[in-house]
């Protein structure tokens, strides 16, 4: 009992949590599978934290459990590409579900509230080098950035969906209907950058998705600026 009310608990902190707009986002990235049984409350905690306006909250859903009876409907090749690539970055010799990896550096289960709001809280105490703003006009968007810290980044574009409901007919959680938050639908390198003097670039985003710009450090380092437009 003590475990599921300091869980409840810290839920209840996510959706209260006052929204601060002015401070830089921390991105949190969920890698998620329909097929996954453990992934349910993790998408929901991710739900509450796309709530907040000093967090950018991403589900990446991977492909590697579809072979167990359910293929999700939003697993992507390259997300499960992605959270390989983080897995090598950090010397991990294997990749799981739910995971949520904070700031591009720090990975935790995404089923574990209270380690997911200490890291949040954590990387609100840093200063990000990369101040990142967005301007849409149709189907375009508008990057501009400016760094303190001359680093070598990469400049990515993501489009998602911001919320959709699955009903789940087989494998580990048939019979359940899911709510997913923010469904990464494309992730696009757009630019390489040295961090000196102000980026400005347009990439094309048609359609009406949300967007989010992350500037990462190369070879899947710290994030250290984003922004998105919902």
């Amino acid at each position: 009992m003590r475990t599921i009310l300091s869980t409840l608990a810290v839920l209840s902190m996510l959706q209260t949590a006052p929204n601060l707009a002015e401070a830089d986002p921390v991105v949190v990235e969920l890698y998620t599978s329909q097929g996954c049984s453990s992934c349910p409350p993790a998408d929901a905690m991710l739900h509450d934290l796309a709530q907040r306006d000093d967090v950018i909250a991403l589900a990446l859903h991977v492909d590697y459990w579809d072979y167990i009876g359910w293929k999700d409907v939003f697993g992507r090749a390259e997300n499960t590409a992605r959270q390989h690539a983080y897995a090598r970055a950090a010397s991990a010799t294997t990749v799981y579900t739910p995971q949520m990896i904070v700031g591009g550096v720090d990975h935790v289960i995404g089923s574990r509230p209270m380690q997911i709001m200490d890291l949040i809280q954590s990387h609100r105490q840093r200063s990000y080098p990369v101040t990142v703003s967005l301007t849409r006009s149709d189907d375009m968007i508008q990057i501009a950035a400016t760094s303190t810290e001359a680093n070598s980044y990469v400049v990515e574009l993501i489009r998602y969906l911001p919320e959709a409901t699955v009903d789940i007919r087989r494998g580990e959680n048939a019979g359940r209907t899911i709510s997913y938050t923010n469904i990464v639908r494309s992730l696009d390198r757009v630019a390489e950058w040295d961090g000196n003097g102000v980026l400005k670039i347009t990439a094309q985003a048609p359609g009406d998705d949300a967007v989010a710009v992350l500037v990462q450090q190369v070879d899947y380092g710290p994030i250290a600026g984003a922004a998105q437009l919902r």
